[in-house]
């Protein structure tokens, strides 16, 4: 489990918060369509609405973050949150609960991107994702249990969502007011890098959230009409699946990236894509509930790798925000791409589409997580002769093997030892690399390199 200490759980209950409608999405708009005057395609846009407008809350705020502060962004996303969904779930009137799905969806996307800009910026962007994917499931799959036995009605996910966010509140006293500066010490703001890496995911993103939330905002509908299940065996099942994902976000939070990035991404899209076509094929209980215990199963632990991803291509976390309205966009997109498809080619046509999609998917994704897979850090430890030193020594002959691959630098080395902000004992001379001494590196398996060289008297210092 995780350290409480190190984990920022306000960032985690931010994130929770505004990903909770995506996860009741499919029991939001079959009630949308069973209370009130709407045809399942009319249900279906009205969810793509809520999740346009989370996206589009995302895009306008992906680099704003840290001009107008994390604390009062998110005490923004929370108000229009509550309003919006609070609203919807109180009138039956079809034009309110429009606006208010639409207006709740901008305080959902509000709440991500602060979340999702704080956890890329964080000492382990990887750790506090599945934490909040953990926690959300939890919920979710708790929610899916609980609202069909509360009784019929379009206001219970809505209100559900709603009071989340009201929960949330007593969070956000734990945030900063202003986190990093939007510009460097020079005063010059900083680009976006890696922007082709960056864009490619970018780009990608929607089809993949597409082809998953096509299936999400229909799942509902195949369970009752294809699969001849009732509400509330087919809200079991879900919980059921969300349950399998919280098994999958503490084997991705355990696993960590022993397994680098690409292999989770690359085959893990691929089985979602298998899941999803056996979901949508589906006749009886067994296979339903396989094909999406499965996939919920894999969903979330590629999710958090999508998502670190997308935390290592910038520290300030922009990339993180944007590829996450990104996949947002496909998100919105879902439930009425589903809804038309089923429509008219029907559900099991529907999911070999939508496997298809991912898995061309799958390969840009995959080149992108192996561009940017970090190398193996190589140290080089220079031990200093007795005599002071204040000048700097330049690196002279190294042997030529076995390190004719290590790149020759030049580094200034003084015999007085400088404090350490870390509180770390150093030894004279030793060289602190990210904040960890050469003996931290060693004790956690790093190798580190010992290279003889010749100072400028001509005496060299033996390794």
């Amino acid at each position: 489990m995780f350290a409480p200490r190190s984990m920022p759980w306000p960032l985690v209950a931010l994130f929770t918060a505004g990903y909770l409608a995506s996860y009741l999405l499919p029991t939001t708009v079959g009630r949308l369509d069973s209370a009130l005057p709407l045809s399942a395609t009319q249900a279906g846009a009205v969810g793509s609405a809520l999740l346009l407008s989370s996206a589009s809350a995302g895009f306008a705020l992906a680099a704003r973050v840290d001009r107008f502060g994390a604390r009062a962004l998110a005490r923004l996303g929370i108000v229009l949150t509550v309003l919006g969904y609070g609203s919807a779930a109180l009138t039956d009137s079809v034009p309110a609960v429009v606006l208010g799905a639409v207006v709740g969806g901008f305080g959902s996307g509000t709440m991500t991107a602060v979340a999702a800009s704080g956890i890329a910026a964080g000492r382990d962007p990887h750790r506090a994702t599945t934490s909040g994917l953990l926690v959300v499931s939890a919920l979710a799959g708790a929610l899916y249990l609980t609202i069909p036995r509360l009784g019929p009605g379009h206001g219970l996910p809505l209100g559900a969502v709603a009071l989340t966010a009201l929960a949330v509140w007593p969070f956000t006293g734990r945030l900063s007011a202003r986190t990093a500066p939007a510009a460097g010490p020079d005063g010059v703001r900083r680009p976006l890098p890696h922007r082709r890496a960056g864009l490619l995911l970018a780009a990608t993103m929607p089809c993949w959230s597409l082809a998953q939330n096509a299936l999400w905002g229909v799942s509902g509908r195949i369970g009752l009409g294809q699969a001849h299940l009732t509400e509330i065996t087919v809200g079991a099942v879900f919980a059921m699946a969300l349950g399998a994902g919280l098994l999958g976000v503490v084997g991705a939070g355990a696993l960590g990236p022993r397994l680098g990035r690409a292999l989770p991404i690359g085959l893990g899209t691929a089985l979602i894509g298998g899941c999803i076509a056996l979901s949508a094929s589906a006749t009886d209980l067994p296979s339903f509930a396989l094909g999406e215990i499965a996939w919920n199963l894999c969903y979330p632990v590629v999710l958090s790798y999508v998502i670190s991803l997308a935390a290592a291509l910038d520290a300030r976390g922009r990339w993180a925000v944007l590829v996450g309205s990104a996949a947002s966009l496909g998100t919105a997109a879902g439930p009425l791409t589903g809804s038309v498809l089923s429509a008219r080619a029907g559900f099991p046509a529907m999911g070999e589409v939508l496997a298809a999609v991912l898995l061309l998917a799958a390969v840009p994704m995959t080149a992108v997580a192996l561009r940017t897979a970090p190398r193996r850090l190589r140290v080089v430890e220079i031990p200093i002769a007795a005599a002071p030193r204040t000048e700097p020594v330049p690196v002279g002959e190294v042997p030529s093997a076995p390190f004719q691959d290590l790149p020759v630098v030049e580094i200034s080395l003084r015999e007085t030892p400088v404090p350490d902000p870390a509180g770390k004992d150093v030894r004279a001379g030793e060289i602190l690399v990210g904040g960890a001494t050469v003996r931290d590196l060693s004790a956690k398996g790093i190798p580190v390199v010992q290279i003889p060289f010749t100072d400028t008297s001509g005496a060299t210092v033996p390794a």
